[in-house]
């Protein structure tokens, strides 16, 4: 029986986007805290340079203009969505800006859930994701069937630095295992 095909080169050329809605989920056990109204206006600036941004997209967009100089390579802007494509190595990091909920998500595809050892391949990731990746984290995407590579961070406050930070560190986790976890669990 031959291996399965490796639909990463397909997802490259494909939009890797954020689910639309978000669930989150309650237990029987809950503690209420009062909330506050939130009066505060985000903040859409980079420390370093003192750059100040209307809105998320524009800073992110510039934040990817800087990196795509420093990097020496071609990187879209976001779509009117909020999303662009980055490959880092062997890695397709895709960029979300989730205005809505004020936040930005970076993901990578890795491999596919296997049909068979799934428990231990969940194992692995749990305790990679301990201390490996960093700021990042090993997900499963369940409507693509797919392990992830993301981080997610609030934008407001988002400097320069950080979004290089987040950018890199989830390109070099998805691309330094996903040969290695493909090798491990097919997929």
């Amino acid at each position: 029986m031959g291996a399965a095909p490796d639909h990463r080169e397909d997802q490259a050329d494909e939009a890797y986007r954020a689910p639309s809605t978000v669930v989150i989920l309650a237990s029987e056990r809950e503690s209420h805290v009062a909330e506050s109204e939130l009066t505060i206006q985000p903040i859409y600036a980079d420390r370093a340079t003192g750059q100040t941004y209307p809105d998320a997209q524009t800073m992110v967009n510039a934040y990817l203009g800087r990196f795509a100089l420093r990097a020496a390579a071609a990187i879209e802007p976001l779509d009117s969505g909020g999303y662009t494509l980055v490959r880092k190595g062997s890695a397709s990091v895709g960029i979300n800006v989730l205005e809505d909920h004020g936040v930005l998500l970076f993901v990578a595809p890795v491999i596919r859930v296997p049909a068979t050892g799934r428990e231990s391949l969940y194992r692995r990731l749990l305790e990679l994701s301990f201390l490996t990746t960093s700021d990042a984290a090993f997900a499963i995407d369940h409507d693509r069937d797919e392990v992830v590579v993301r981080s997610l961070r609030r934008l407001s406050g988002l400097d320069y630095e950080e979004f290089e930070d987040l950018l890199e560190t989830v390109g070099k986790v998805a691309d330094d295992w996903d040969d290695t976890l493909r090798a491990e669990f097919g997929g």
